[in-house]
């Protein structure tokens, strides 16, 4: 059966802009800190977007800037062109055209599944969108069932087609899948962005979870203690993190202290030739990021690295060796079988690249020998 999706009122090509954003929370219980600073940020028509980035860094709070939950200190906020806030300016949540979906799903539980979509749309507007969309979302057959007598997976997508009812061109969904389970979790998260094109909408959508914004955005925007440090696609973020942390967070890699003099580099696993960077480097510390699948155990009962925990991945360990101060996580293969408490030597294998990151955060590869 083909399903066609009804006009829906609205523009179907919003586009999100954020110039110069700072926001801080006021009040006794607040530190007084900048929550987001200097935040600049663009959100393409037709675009998924992932906000990632660790408890406490800003995600939740930029978003509910775009919903209008919360208003700026400085900087504005436009919507499909439109100013909604800034300097002068300010649009509450109602009047932004822009759906919620929220961590908890926040469904009416006296309303029933029909009710509950068709919740956001204004008097006399037609319901054919939200039930086009209850088809689409699987949940056809449900409608007269209450928010309790649904799976979790059913609310989810219940909660999405309520936000994409009223025809709305950009969706806002704040860790939607963190309270489902695994198989769930995966099976929803990969339906979102085809159901969004079938919407003609854009999205927004905050996680913590480096592996499902690299999976299902079209580009990730990283954060941390309220500083955006790149905004680029996931083959972008692998291929050139911006900083040490995009590098930590996002491909989960090592992250050796360093010193750097002339074209050598020395950390506790060893030595690095530089590739001849496009400006000289000047001699200092410095930080070099390493792949989880770079580096090798050899045993040696006289290394001062012992491995300290493993986890059975499948199709390989992950082993948590620690070296000094330094806890490092690697991927090996099944047939490298280490216990705890093992001593190992690290060496990184040959020809594999690590990436350093002098104090100024120019990004420069190195290669083992």
């Amino acid at each position: 059966m083909r399903i066609e999706m009804p006009s829906p009122d609205l523009p179907l090509h919003p586009q999100v802009e954020l110039s110069g954003l700072w926001h801080r929370y006021s009040g006794p219980a607040s530190s007084g800190d900048w929550t987001l600073r200097d935040i600049n940020f663009q959100l393409k028509p037709g675009e998924l977007v992932g906000l990632l980035g660790p408890s406490g860094c800003g995600k939740t709070t930029l978003l509910r800037l775009i919903a209008g939950f919360e208003q700026p200190e400085r900087g504005s906020v436009s919507i499909a062109g439109r100013t909604v806030a800034g300097p002068g300016r300010w649009l509450p949540p109602e009047r932004r055209g822009v759906g919620m979906v929220f961590q908890d799903y926040a469904l009416f539980p006296h309303l029933d599944a029909w009710r509950n979509a068709c919740f956001g749309l204004k008097r006399g507007q037609d319901s054919s969108r939200a039930a086009w969309l209850l088809e689409l979302l699987g949940l056809k057959g449900l409608e007269g069932r209450y928010p309790h007598e649904l799976s979790g997976g059913q609310r989810q997508r219940l909660a999405l087609a309520r936000a994409l009812a009223p025809g709305c061109s950009l969706v806002l969904l704040d860790e939607p899948f963190s309270n489902l389970d695994v198989e769930v979790r995966l099976r929803l998260r990969a339906e979102l962005p085809g159901v969004l094109a079938r919407c003609g909408a854009s999205g927004v959508i905050v996680t913590h979870d480096p592996e499902e914004a690299m999976a299902i955005c079209d580009r990730v925007a990283v954060l941390e203690s309220g500083h955006l440090h790149q905004c680029a696609s996931p083959q972008d973020l692998v291929n050139t993190p911006a900083t040490a942390f995009v590098g930590r967070f996002v491909l989960q890699g090592n992250l050796l202290p360093a010193s750097v003099q002339g074209r050598s580099c020395t950390t506790a696993i060893g030595h690095f030739d530089l590739a001849s960077p496009a400006e000289p480097l000047g001699d200092g510390p410095a930080e070099v990021l390493v792949s989880q699948q770079a580096i090798e155990l050899l045993p040696d009962e006289d290394a001062e690295a012992w491995v300290v925990g493993r986890e059975f991945l499948g199709r390989e360990w992950l082993y948590q060796v620690q070296l000094a101060e330094l806890r490092l996580r690697l991927r090996l293969p099944l047939s490298q079988n280490y216990a705890r408490g093992q001593r190992c030597q690290l060496r990184l294998l040959p020809g594999e690249t690590a990436r350093l990151f002098p104090s100024g955060q120019d990004l420069i590869s190195t290669s083992a020998a």
